[in-house]
């Protein structure tokens, strides 16, 4: 979900070695600015990914680039946007070449996500193995 420039410094704390940023800046209003979120990650020593994807409308080019820099990130690594929901789903897409839907679909719902309406394009993403 959204963070807080405040939250940054719990993140880093927490072990998480890489921030990414899956929400396009100035989405809502009242939301931090990226520039602020960033500068405070590179302020705690988190590596700073700018990756932002229109909430419903992910594309096989997100994923796309999604995967390998979720792939070679330091890890472990912390994904935000509005809800998280975009986060979820570009991970999902982008791990179905290597996991079981079954498995993607567990993990997902233990997380309070519900992808269940995924399902074709993780059969399809698997299909690319």
């Amino acid at each position: 979900p959204q963070i807080a420039i405040d939250d940054v410094a719990e993140i880093a704390r927490l072990g998480f070695r890489t921030l990414v940023a899956n929400r396009p800046d100035h989405e809502e209003y009242g939301q931090p600015a990226m520039a602020d979120i960033e500068a405070a990650a590179r302020e705690q020593g988190l590596e700073w990914v700018y990756m932002p994807v229109e909430s419903g409308n992910i594309t096989d080019q997100d994923v796309e680039r999604f995967a390998p820099m979720i792939r070679d990130a330091e890890k472990p690594v912390l994904a935000f946007c509005r809800s998280g929901t975009r986060c979820t789903v570009l991970w999902a897409l982008s791990s179905a070449r290597d996991h079981q839907p079954e498995e993607i679909l567990s993990r997902a719902r233990n997380a309070g996500y519900d992808i269940t309406g995924l399902i074709p394009r993780l059969m399809q993403q698997a299909g690319k193995r």
